[in-house]
């Protein structure tokens, strides 16, 4: 869900997604709940929910805890009360950090989030300051090691299906897509048995910033450790080439 460098290794990734995928559910729990408040509990009608249940699908979230977390929502009678928040700041030497948020509680997130960029030597910036450095696009990640499919082929389906660039890497394959069709690529590569480590709307940086001191490497870690950790932070974006 973050630390987006061109290409995560992909057992990192694998690693870290298994450690945090209580958080990953209940950040997605949360997502579908405001998802279903704001348009309904049909995700044929509601596009902002299929979205949030393709996500919960990527992570490996269970049909049966989807649909009661839809329901749940649906007879919640206005009860869920989350908004989302967006921060953008400075990590040591300069790297550009954009935190996400789904909070009950606007105080103690922005609390939160100012204490983890301050223990690791940043600073929060004024909105804008950094975003422009990232694209928002749509991003799919597909484990070599669990896809049968070439190169070319893999490509091919996903152009197709209406992405914009195809990226190979010694362990995976990355796919971009507009935001608005991440949704429709995934949906063609699943149909397609294509297994994916991940499948979310992301901001990726223009450019990477390598750290060499080793000072700042582990404040910024210690800044990125600290957003993760919390309850309220759906997505963490820097420009660090990890």
């Amino acid at each position: 869900m973050s630390g987006h460098s061109k290409f995560a290794n992909i057992k990192h990734k694998k690693e870290k997604n298994d450690a945090a995928k209580g958080k990953i559910f209940t950040i997605i729990g949360r997502e579908i709940a405001v998802a279903v408040k704001e348009g309904g509990p049909d995700p044929a009608n509601n596009f902002k929910l299929a979205q949030v249940i393709a996500k919960a699908k990527a992570n490996n979230m269970p049909n049966d805890t989807i649909e009661r977390g839809i329901k749940k929502a649906a007879g919640d009678d206005g009860n869920v009360n989350y908004e989302y928040v967006t921060y953008e700041g400075y990590g040591p030497n300069g790297i550009a950090i954009i935190v996400d948020a789904l909070t009950d509680n606007k105080n103690r997130t922005a609390a939160n989030v100012r204490n983890a960029f301050t223990k690791g030597q940043g600073n929060i910036g004024t909105q804008g300051c950094v975003s422009y450095m990232f694209d928002k696009r749509g991003q799919i990640i597909i484990d070599k090691e669990e896809c049968d499919m070439e190169a070319d082929e893999m490509m091919m389906l996903a152009l197709d299906a209406g992405a914009e660039d195809f990226g190979e890497e010694e362990d995976s394959f990355e796919i971009l897509t507009a935001p608005d069709d991440c949704e429709t690529v995934r949906k063609a590569l699943e149909d397609a048995g294509i297994a994916m480590v991940s499948a979310e709307v992301t901001m990726i940086p223009q450019n990477y910033v390598d750290l060499t001191d080793e000072t700042a490497i582990k404040n910024l870690q210690k800044t990125l450790d600290l957003l993760e950790d919390d309850d309220d932070v759906q997505g963490v974006y820097h420009n660090w080439n990890e």
